[in-house]
């Protein structure tokens, strides 16, 4: 005669729910990237002095050197560095010395790894962009209450974006091209949104908003003055899909 029922300790190897394992894999991919400690000053550090720079040096005869224009630039190029830049680096090593190998050994699918670590940048980049909103609130930025609620989920999107890109470019190339390839277009995407600041409308400025950069940029500022690029909007939309779809269908575990 035993102590216990027939079927206590019976296994039951049955998969988490989808709700609690994107939740879980959140938590994680979370508290990872708040002990990077030195990711997490790069991606503050540049884009404050970029912004605190900008509004010091003597540019007041510059039309667009103003807090007002500045400020969604530089929280656009935040989210390029944390979304895409960190992400798709921490990615490719995180691959090249097996680290993403114990994946494959769980339930955890591309899909919600992918979902995670997305959700995981969402909320560093809300944290980033309170961070970047104070500094630019020192320097006599003064944006309506309306327009903050209109640029979130526009940031959100463009997150979702280019966490969808640094996933696929981590997950699908090598580290050490990657760790090339993410600061180049890093740099590429600052260029385009400085082409843009600087350059009167035109013909050219449509064109620079099909970069999700730029896009983002722009449906930030237009939200902040109360309107909504749907141009931008879309952009941004059509990136996010296309590159998560692209992440979930290319990414690999080593």
């Amino acid at each position: 005669m035993t102590a216990f029922p027939p079927g206590t300790f019976a296994p039951d190897p049955k998969p988490s729910p989808l709700g609690r394992a994107l939740a879980a894999q959140t938590k994680f991919e979370l508290v990872l990237f708040l002990r990077h400690g030195e990711q997490l000053l790069l991606n503050l550090f540049i884009p404050v002095m970029l912004l605190v720079g900008i509004d010091v040096l003597p540019l007041g005869s510059v039309g667009w050197a103003t807090i007002d224009r500045v400020a969604p630039v530089v929280m656009a190029l935040a989210v390029v560095s944390s979304a895409f830049t960190g992400q798709a680096i921490a990615v490719a090593f995180d691959r090249r010395y097996g680290a993403l190998k114990r994946y494959a050994a769980t339930s955890v699918g591309r899909g919600t790894l992918i979902a995670g670590k997305v959700l995981a940048v969402v909320v560093v980049v809300a944290l980033q962009s309170a961070v970047i909103g104070a500094v630019a609130l020192l320097l006599g930025w003064r944006p309506s209450v309306e327009g903050l609620l209109l640029a979130a989920p526009a940031l959100a999107l463009g997150t979702a974006a280019f966490a969808s890109g640094g996933l696929l470019l981590g997950g699908a190339v090598k580290a050490e091209i990657v760790l090339a390839g993410a600061n180049v277009l890093w740099f590429l995407m600052l260029g385009v949104c400085g082409l843009a600041l600087s350059s009167a409308p035109g013909w050219h400025s449509w064109l620079l908003k099909l970069v999700p950069s730029e896009a983002l940029a722009s449906a930030l500022g237009a939200a902040l003055q109360l309107r909504v690029d749907v141009f931008c909007v879309v952009v941004l939309a059509v990136w996010a899909v296309a590159l998560a779809w692209a992440a979930k269908r290319w990414f690999k575990f080593v």
